[in-house]
């Protein structure tokens, strides 16, 4: 008596696609951009300096867009540092304006998380990023 052989289903990646991933780390993005009152070319630079064309097809339809690893990256750490000021600062007028206040902080110097996040690194972003994780009691 032969044995029949099974093949296993396919089963579904539990990740989602690249196309979903950029859909929705854009339509965060911009509305933290709203309620931080970015500029667009502050935006810009946030998101890697995409070109100015690129940037507003992103805003105007970001369900076509497919961002990569970088603008991934840089998304993901400013919706981690939006997510630590709301855990931090619970009043979003106190959460929101954090960004654009002057910060005694060793990795500040006396200037605005902003400003250096908008040094253009994605290490920027990661510094602004740990702190806050440092803030929250968690560990950077």
């Amino acid at each position: 008596m032969s044995r029949v052989q099974r093949v296993p289903r396919s089963i579904p990646s539990p990740q989602p696609s690249i196309a979903d991933m950029s859909a929705a780390g854009l339509r965060a993005f911009f509305n933290i951009a709203r309620d931080w009152a970015l500029s667009a070319d502050e935006q810009i630079v946030l998101l890697g300096s995409p070109g100015r064309s690129t940037f507003f097809k992103w805003k105007a339809t970001p369900q076509t867009a497919r961002l990569g690893r970088d603008t991934l990256e840089r998304l993901s750490l400013i919706l981690g540092i939006y997510k630590a000021l709301q855990i931090l600062l619970p009043q979003a007028e106190a959460a929101d304006g954090w960004i654009k206040r002057a910060n005694a902080a060793p990795p500040f110097g006396g200037r605005r998380a902003l400003d250096r996040m908008l040094a253009g690194n994605v290490s920027d972003l990661v510094a602004v990023r740990q702190y806050l994780d440092a803030m929250r009691g968690g560990w950077a």
